[in-house]
């Protein structure tokens, strides 16, 4: 179950992954396989290789992509997320869902 952002974010993310940009969005979000975790960045492109490329930069298995008809995407978790969202200094996200 996602929550905390508004359509207007999630409309410009799928653009963005649409138009084959690297795009990220972070939300509250909460399942059971995972209950300590509370938040989720979903960084999604539509090229598939790019996509692959940029999450082999940062350790991410291209096995891992959520391979969605038109938003392919890693869904970020844990220390995966913290570390991913500092070097692409993308700071904003983390603090606003901490």
């Amino acid at each position: 179950m996602a929550f905390g952002l508004k359509r207007e974010e999630l409309k410009e993310w799928k653009k963005r992954v649409q138009a084959g940009e690297i795009a990220f969005i972070t939300h509250y979000w909460l399942d059971e396989r995972f209950p300590n975790m509370k938040t989720v960045t979903k960084v999604g492109c539509s090229d598939i290789d790019k996509l692959i490329k940029w999450g082999r930069k940062h350790g991410l298995n291209p096995k891992w992509i959520h391979k969605d008809e038109k938003y392919p995407h890693f869904d970020l978790i844990g220390s995966f997320q913290e570390d991913v969202l500092r070097a692409e200094n993308k700071l904003d996200q983390l603090s606003r869902f901490k």
